[in-house]
């Protein structure tokens, strides 16, 4: 057996985390022969849930799950970490201005973000979760200078995850026979769900998704709409945001960064914009297509942009410059 890997959970008593940390626990993540000491950080007055959920962790008697150690402390929850999940965040609240969002989650990112430097191993691998998350895993990346760029990263797997799964519906196929969809900039409704290097298996043979779905009007309309909704439609529906689906897509991430992507495939997640092929500003948490080896990201380079899909990476990168602007403006108050 390998020495445990120290993994932090933040928002640890939140819906997120109730459906993330089981599959943690189990060995779904970091491999089935990865012993875990989980670090589960939340505010103070969620310490009394926290610990049912920790109660609920022991009951499960998970063989791989050393130790739990839940916190409302920065200097414990973050001490020598390999891995740190950043689920928890401020939540808009009905009437708040975008920009009063943006002050309360600098705030907790750049507090977040100090504690990495000051406490955690300088190759802790970084996802942020909570929202806004590009911005939010730029301030904590900006408030960590002694850890590279390249170990930070945010969530636009769940978007991505999203858009392989309606190509699939729409072919009648399921969602592992279709590869390669895109999620350029912001996880927010200005993303680009991109479709022009997606492949679909169909009866054996790999098909275009063009090719495959036949419809260029549903491709160029409402599925870009249906993804970039879809979170909205998932709290209209269910009155809470998405937890379960938000869960499989942080698994999804951190696996592939810890165990690689397989050969001829690429998935989406948010990296550090300086340096890119693509004409993409720089100093940006924008989403890409890229693949992992040996636990280092690379940007899939070569892919062919069209106008229809360079003018949809402007408007999402707009969006991060002007968050950005906003964020580092309160980041240095």
């Amino acid at each position: 057996m390998s020495e445990p890997v120290r993994v932090l959970v933040t928002g640890a008593a939140g819906q997120i985390a109730y459906s993330l940390l089981f599959s943690i626990a189990k060995g779904d993540v970091f491999g089935k022969d990865q012993p875990i000491i989980l670090l589960l950080l939340d505010i103070t007055p969620m310490l009394p849930v926290l610990d049912g959920v920790v109660m609920e962790l022991q009951d499960c008697a998970l063989p791989l799950l050393r130790e739990i150690i839940p916190t409302d402390k920065e200097e414990v929850a973050f001490k020598d970490l390999d891995a740190a999940i950043l689920v928890g965040s401020m939540p808009r609240k009905e009437g708040m201005e975008r920009k009063d969002l943006l002050k309360a989650n600098v705030a907790i990112f750049k507090s977040q973000g100090s504690a990495l430097e000051k406490y955690a191993k300088k190759t802790v691998k970084v996802l942020v979760v909570g929202n806004p998350a590009n911005t939010n895993c730029l301030i904590a990346a900006k408030s960590a200078p002694s850890i590279p760029k390249e170990n930070f990263s945010c969530l636009t797997r769940l978007d991505h995850n999203r858009a392989r799964s309606q190509v699939a519906m729409r072919c009648g196929v399921p969602a592992t026979q279709v590869k390669n969809v895109i999620i350029w900039g912001n996880h927010s409704s200005t993303q680009y769900p991109d479709v022009h290097h997606c492949l679909v298996n169909m009866c054996g043979s790999e098909l275009a998704c063009f090719d495959a779905v036949k419809d260029d009007a549903w491709l160029k309309g409402d599925f870009i709409a249906t993804v970039q909704q879809r979170g909205a439609a998932v709290i209209k529906a269910r009155k809470l945001s998405s937890a379960m689906s938000a869960a499989k897509a942080i698994c999804d991430h951190m696996r592939d960064i810890w165990s690689g992507t397989s050969e001829g495939e690429f998935i989406s997640m948010g990296v550090y914009s300086t340096g890119n092929s693509y004409e993409v500003p720089d100093d940006l948490i924008y989403s890409f297509p890229v693949q992992i080896k040996d636990k280092t990201w690379k940007i899939v380079e070569g892919l062919a942009i069209n106008d229809f899909s360079r003018s949809k990476m402007n408007a999402t990168a707009a969006e991060l410059i002007e968050e950005r602007d906003t964020a580092v403006a309160f980041l240095g108050v």
